[in-house]
Parts: structure tokens; C-alpha cells; sequence
């Protein structure tokens, strides 16, 4: 009997579709990947076949620049290193449709491909918009490598996780309000998948609509609405890097009288690793936010310190 034949080689353009491919078991199918795609931490040594025109390093407020000014340029944010998937001919391409911004576009990457003559690989473009999207978005990469079994069981995992989130802050009695900021300058409050995890979780999300893209944010309704929690998980940073620039919500007028500022309920989470990636730790998210909003129900803590610190 003949073994069954194997999964396609893999080029990932996004972190999110990295861990999925490496979630159903498939690291060794990856062949190449985007410049940010760095977990699990074995992806790293694969070929990078990405870059960004963005300089990282930037404020707050020059990288929302340089964003505003190359769309309306209509220029990519990113480049395609397409002599290196050339050379490594892979079966199936995963990229996304759902935020120019975030990585390479299905758009730019069709039309580098067009440029291509003799080679066609499937390319599978994933739009999450919702939490519950993830579901879906796993069957659909698990399809692609044909492994629908893997798929069904990486699923069930990740859900039986989120039931005993449930079933835990479903014995709570209050739900305290929530403000995701996902952009510090100007400010931009966490919409798409966010608002549902904080529900998910036990919170009360004061701006940002589900499955909705992320409203810019006046400062004056913020405080307004004076959050029981404030959460800064701004997009593509890590701990640190939003550490660095606290101060563009310290230096605000009021920020001092705010609910949570008195109550040392302002926390960063680490954007970048967690909750800006649609992919299976959107889980660890979920529950890195439950035990925020009731410490008492998750005494373990067990993602202070590595998904989130108190400011």
C-alpha cells in the first residue's frame, strides 16, 4: 500500500496562518515566510520572503504618517521577494484580505505572481473579521493542506479552552467595563475580534464594534466613559515597545482621575504576539484577559509577566 501522499509546501505571508500551519502539525511543510511570522520560535530560520517599507522603529504618530500617506499614494506598505519564491516553488501561498496595513495583500500578491510564467500555486487568502472567525479560518488552512482531520481536532482543542473560560467568569457578579486602545497617536480603539473576546471573557467592551475595523478614538469620550479597565495592546508592538511610549496616554488631561488609572486597572498586553494576530493564540488572549478582569477566579496568573503587565 502506497503511503498517503504528502501536504503541499507552505509559504506563510502572515504570523496569524504561520501558527496555524504549525498548530495541525505541519511545521516541516513551511518553506518560507513574511519578515514578522516569528512563532513558534523554530519558523525563524525559514527563508523570508517579505519586507516592509514601514520603518518599525518609528513613533507612534510617524508610522500612522507613513500609513496615511502610502494609501493615498495607493503604494503597498510591503515588498514581495519574488525571485525567492521562485526558487522556492511552493504548492500553496497563505496570505490575507482583511487589513493592508497588517501584512501583503492577496491583491499584491496576485499581481506579483502574474508576473510568473509556468507556475501556479494555490493561493489561499484569509479575512478574519470576528473571534469566531478563527473556526473557520483553521478549516480553511487545514483544507488546503488537506489534513481536515487535524483541522476538526486543532478546533476542538481550542474551544474546549474557551468553554472553561466561560463556564469560570459566567460566576462572576459584576463585568467591568473595558477600553481596548490599539493605537496610542492618534488614538484608535481595538475593534474586529476584540470586542467579542473581551465579552468572552467577562468584560463590558466600551468602544469598537465586532467585526468591525478599529474606530479612531477622541480622547474626551474615553474619559467620559471612564473605564473600570483600560487595556493598551497597540498593533504590532510588543510590551516594551508600548512601555517606551506610555507616556502618550500618561501626559493626556484627566488621566490621573481615570477609574482604572485609580484603581491600577491600566495593563499592557503584548499587541503583537497576542491579540493582533488572528490565529489560535487569539485563545491564549481570551484567557490572558479573563484572569486581568478576575484574578480571584485564575489565581495562577499564568500570562503575567509574559502576555501582560500592570502600568
Amino acid at each position: 500500500m502506497k503511503p498517503p501522499p504528502l501536504p503541499p509546501k507552505v509559504v506563510s505571508l502572515l504570523p496569524s496562518n504561520t501558527e496555524m500551519v504549525c498548530a495541525l502539525g505541519m511545521r516541516s511543510r513551511l518553506i518560507g515566510r513574511s519578515h514578522e511570522c516569528d512563532f513558534p520560535p523554530e519558523v525563524r530560520s525559514l527563508p523570508v520572503c517579505t519586507r516592509a517599507r514601514l520603518d518599525p522603529e518609528a513613533s507612534s504618530a510617524e508610522i500612522d504618517r507613513q500609513v496615511k500617506s502610502a494609501s493615498a499614494k495607493r503604494l503597498s506598505l510591503y515588498e514581495i521577494e519574488v525571485p525567492l519564491l521562485r526558487r522556492l516553488q511552493p504548492g500553496v501561498i497563505l496570505t490575507q484580505g482583511q487589513c493592508e496595513v497588517c501584512a501583503v495583500s492577496e491583491e499584491d500578491l496576485r499581481a506579483a505572481l502574474a508576473r510568473e510564467i509556468g507556475w501556479e500555486p494555490s493561493v489561499v487568502a484569509l479575512s478574519p473579521k470576528r473571534f469566531t472567525d478563527l473556526w473557520s479560518d483553521l478549516r480553511t488552512v487545514a483544507q488546503a493542506l488537506q489534513l481536515p482531520d487535524e483541522g476538526r481536532e486543532a478546533i476542538r482543542k481550542l474551544k474546549e479552552r474557551v468553554a472553561e473560560v466561560l463556564l469560570r467568569v459566567c460566576q462572576q457578579d459584576h463585568r467591568p467595563t473595558v477600553a481596548c486602545i490599539e493605537w496610542m497617536e492618534p488614538l484608535m480603539a481595538a475593534g474586529n475580534w476584540i470586542p467579542e473576546m473581551v465579552e468572552l471573557a467577562g468584560g463590558q467592551n466600551l468602544f469598537g464594534q465586532a467585526g468591525e475595523h478599529s474606530p479612531w478614538l477622541d480622547w474626551e469620550p474615553l474619559r467620559a466613559a471612564n473605564p473600570e479597565v483600560l487595556l493598551l495592546m497597540p498593533c504590532g508592538f510588543d510590551r516594551a515597545r508600548t512601555r517606551k511610549e506610555i507616556a502618550l496616554m500618561s501626559d493626556r488631561p484627566g488621566w490621573k482621575n481615570l477609574a482604572a488609572v485609580q484603581a491600577r486597572q491600566v495593563f499592557i498586553v503584548d499587541g503583537n504576539a497576542y491579540f493582533n494576530r488572528p490565529g489560535p493564540r487569539l485563545v491564549d488572549s481570551v484567557e490572558m484577559l479573563a484572569e486581568i478582569f478576575f484574578p480571584m477566579a485564575f489565581p495562577k496568573a499564568v500570562y503575567e509577566g509574559k502576555g501582560w503587565e500592570r502600568v
